[in-house]
């Protein structure tokens, strides 16, 4: 079921959460948490994007989390489609992607915070209070390094470079990492051949790539660097 059934309701003294992520045991973790708190309460779950645009409405949440990895529209296409109706409302992102790259988005298409799932739980309380404080919430290494580029520093040349990919070509740039063939990823994000070629001709510029063979070997290399950190 894409929403959670909870009641409308005010809760006295407490701030509402609603928690996005297609990860049933995430959610009723994040759940479990949120709940054991004296000022915060979870008012709803959706696992994908529609269910969670749908629900916004009817739960008036005071806080979302979301994740950018979901099943149909990613976090980062909610993130812009709550702004479009909800600019006020406060997101927080959760996700298992290297906030080196994906924070940043995150934080152009006007989210409040960031996070990574490998996180101890904890943070992610201090990063909703924070938020709900009117603050902004990076892990101490993504505010460090935002701060080195402002001042003048120079990140890893590959993550400098990927960087300047858009959302959509990253979106491309990850599926190859994960073995996809052109077809399987024209299909899987509603494309036609020739627009995934595109793409794929913008990322291999941008990378300073020469063959399909490099756009390949860096897009897996990125996708295990991803998962060992």
């Amino acid at each position: 079921m894409a929403l959670t059934n909870m009641p409308v309701q005010s809760y006295a003294g407490k701030r509402t959460v609603f928690v996005v992520d297609d990860h049933p045991l995430l959610r009723q973790g994040l759940a479990l948490l949120i709940n054991q708190q004296r000022d915060l309460e979870v008012c709803g779950e959706a696992e994908e994007a529609q269910a969670a645009m749908q629900a916004i409405s009817q739960k008036k949440p005071d806080i979302m989390i979301v994740d950018i990895s979901l099943n149909g529209p990613d976090g980062l296409d909610l993130l812009k489609n709550i702004r479009a109706s909800y600019p006020d409302l406060p997101i927080l992102i959760l996700s298992m992607h290297d906030e080196a790259i994906y924070a940043e988005r995150a934080l152009r298409a006007r989210a409040n915070g960031y996070i990574m799932k490998q996180e101890a739980t904890e943070k992610v309380l201090i990063a909703v209070r924070r938020i709900l404080g009117g603050e902004v919430y990076l892990s101490d290494r993504m505010a460090n390094k935002m701060l080195q580029q402002y001042i003048g520093g120079s990140p890893a040349a590959l993550h400098s470079r990927i960087s300047t990919l858009s959302d959509r070509e990253l979106e491309v740039f990850c599926l190859i990492g994960e073995g996809r063939g052109t077809r399987e990823i024209a299909e899987e994000l509603h494309l036609s051949i020739k627009t995934v070629e595109t793409y794929q001709a913008h990322i291999k510029e941008k990378l300073r790539l020469h063959s399909g063979r490099e756009l390949i070997q860096h897009a897996i290399q990125w996708k295990i660097d991803e998962k060992t950190g």
